[in-house]
């Protein structure tokens, strides 16, 4: 079965804009299959999936929403029912290609889609709020926004030109796709995933190296939050073989309040699929905010260190560490027989070591007392004196990841 380009969006709106946008792509030689989310009246041309289906796999009558015109509940019906069907069609592997457009409505509906699909499938979202802030939107899936610069309303000169641009980016990137071949499939190196701070860089550099030495693939993640989540996620598809979880950060955001927690699924991925890694305490000295004034009030008082214009960085605790501590080893306690933890008693990042902002003997002992007080006997838990960006400390963390790789 071929896969084709499947097109999400409301036909009654922006049917014309769906119709030129599928006119390119067929014309290009690629197969469409078109979804109808719009509940308002019929559809300017007829989709190969209707509206009123999406709306029954989203648990609602299409009659229904349009006689109730509850604007709320219809767009939750169709965003449900949508992504729903896509998973239906990524499964029966019909998927080429995901495209979708639209307004604030039409974007939710269609991201929401797009996030039902795996990583790897091309995502193209023409979206009137694209300039904007679209984690919403994007979430820790390989969705591409294109600002569409005027509304999504008719087909004129300039929508002629965004709406080719997007065509003919989707086609290029499901041509792309199939060349492809089986063999470089089959040659790809083992791919890990590693969580990694500006003050946590020095160590992963290391480990980075030492591994790639050994064959491996090394994706790293910028635990911001965002970072954290996508890792996750990429280990949830399979993408990810081993983790090097060396900067736990955002654990800290996630219990005090800072901005980069990546939630409460945080260190679970690794455990539900029983994958090896290595795990440290990397920047767990700190909590993130933005510029000074946007810390919150209750704070005041606390120790900061001004990373940039930007970013302001909190001095955790030791009541927070200690609670850290226990949380990190809680989490880890699932994936017993494939889990290393090191804790560097010297410091756990640049700004935690002698004289500088963040130093804390402290904290870092209330933190490893948390840590080893609920860690399961089970799992080794290495220490180290040295700092975590000690060149010793990299060369640990990599033989130990290959120790338990090889297991």
């Amino acid at each position: 079965m071929a896969k084709k380009a499947v097109l999400i969006g409301a036909l009654d709106t922006k049917g014309a804009e769906f119709a030129f946008v599928r006119d390119i792509l067929m014309q290009a030689g690629v197969e469409t299959l078109v979804i109808d989310t719009g509940i308002l009246e019929e559809p300017a041309f007829a989709p190969d999936i209707s509206s009123s289906e999406v709306a029954a796999e989203g648990g609602a009558s299409l009659d229904e929403l349009r006689q109730t015109k509850d604007r709320g509940k219809a767009v939750a019906a169709m965003t449900a029912g949508a992504a729903q069907i896509v998973k239906r069609l990524v499964a029966e592997e019909q998927v080429g290609a995901l495209f979708g457009m639209g307004g604030t409505a039409g974007t939710t509906v269609s991201a929401s889609a797009m996030q039902a699909s795996p990583v790897g499938i091309p995502k193209l979202l023409v979206s009137t709020v694209a300039s904007g802030n679209t984690r919403p939107y994007v979430g820790e899936k390989d969705i591409m926004m294109m600002y569409s610069v005027i509304d999504i309303a008719g087909i004129n000169s300039l929508s002629m030109r965004i709406l080719s641009n997007a065509a003919y980016a989707l086609i290029g990137m499901i041509r792309g796709g199939q060349g492809e071949t089986a063999t470089a499939m089959q040659e790809a190196k083992p791919m890990l995933g590693m969580t990694m701070f500006g003050v946590t860089t020095p160590c992963c550099t290391e480990v980075r190296k030492a591994l790639e030495a050994k064959g491996f693939e090394i994706l790293v993640f910028h635990a911001t939050g965002a970072g954290g989540m996508a890792m996750e996620e990429l280990i949830r598809a399979g993408f990810i073989q081993g983790v090097l979880d060396i900067t736990t950060t955002e654990l800290a955001d996630d219990l005090v309040g800072g901005i980069f927690s990546a939630g409460p699924d945080r260190l679970s991925a690794a455990a539900e699929r029983g994958i090896p890694q290595v795990v440290s305490v990397g920047a767990l000295d700190m909590v993130n905010f933005g510029p000074p004034e946007t810390v919150p009030t209750q704070f005041q008082g606390r120790t900061f260190y001004q990373h940039n214009p930007t970013t302001t960085l909190m001095r955790t605790t030791i009541e927070e560490n200690r609670e850290l501590g226990r949380r990190l080893a809680r989490k880890l306690n699932r994936n017993v027989g494939r889990t290393v933890v090191l804790f560097p008693h010297g410091g756990v990042s640049l700004l935690d070591m002698s004289g500088k902002a963040f130093d804390g003997i402290e904290e870092r002992k209330a933190l490893f007392e948390g840590l080893r007080s609920e860690l399961d006997p089970a799992i080794p838990l290495m220490e180290t004196q040295d700092d975590i960006n000690h060149p010793a400390v990299a060369e640990t963390i990599a033989s130990q990841f290959l120790t338990l790789y090889d297991k």
